[in-house]
């Protein structure tokens, strides 16, 4: 019987448990994937540039704003300093945010003084190898050419037959590891040498 003001226990210990728990056995397999589909991308996206550049801007509130961290992007007028387009600056890697203004002289200039260093390091490959890309300053790239994959087939050799791969590496592993070892190992032996010589 229940004393005093107290709740009726009423504890629900009967549900399915094993069918509510949740497991994190996927997680390793999970990692791996997301390591692969990292590597696609990159290889996708080369040869250009795998983050978008990015202004420095500096960080809200009085506590914070001495302190300097990357923006989500370009103001149309730190683009149109630069000499860019906004629709251009997003097709080679560059982050435009047509939201941000620019409350102050000096972060406008640091910022386009970022985007004029990237323009100047910028290498822009035509789509097609034919065509000839023209950057905005009117300077005109060479041609790219695709890269030659023809190889020749020719005959397996003797020597490369007899030729142990894992052999060799385990060797060379070994030497490199003794390698000390055996210097010093000489230098006591020599040095021996010298004392009977000497005497």
């Amino acid at each position: 019987m229940v004393r005093h003001n107290n709740m009726i226990p009423n504890g629900h210990f009967h549900k399915k448990w094993q069918r509510r728990v949740k497991t994190w056995f996927d997680q390793p397999m999970k990692k791996l994937r997301r390591k692969i589909l990292r590597a696609r991308k990159l290889t996708k996206a080369a040869p250009g540039p795998v983050q978008l550049l990015r202004p420095m801007v500096q960080c809200p509130t009085v506590r914070y704003n001495k302190k300097s961290r990357v923006g989500r992007g370009f103001t149309l007028q730190e683009l149109k300093r630069a000499g860019l387009n906004a629709k251009y600056a997003r097709t080679v890697g560059i982050a435009v945010d047509h939201r941000r203004k620019n409350r102050c002289l000096e972060s406008l200039e640091r910022n386009v003084q970022r985007l004029r260093e990237y323009k100047d390091r910028l290498v822009v490959f035509p789509v097609n190898a034919k065509q000839v890309v023209k950057t905005d300053d009117g300077k005109s790239l060479n041609k790219v050419r695709p890269a030659q994959t023809r190889v020749k087939i020719r005959s397996v050799t003797d020597e490369e037959k007899k030729f142990q791969a894992y052999v060799t590496l385990r060797r060379a592993r070994c030497d490199a590891k003794y390698a000390g070892v055996r210097i010093k190992r000489k230098q006591i032996k020599s040095d021996a040498l010298d004392g009977k010589t000497g005497n």
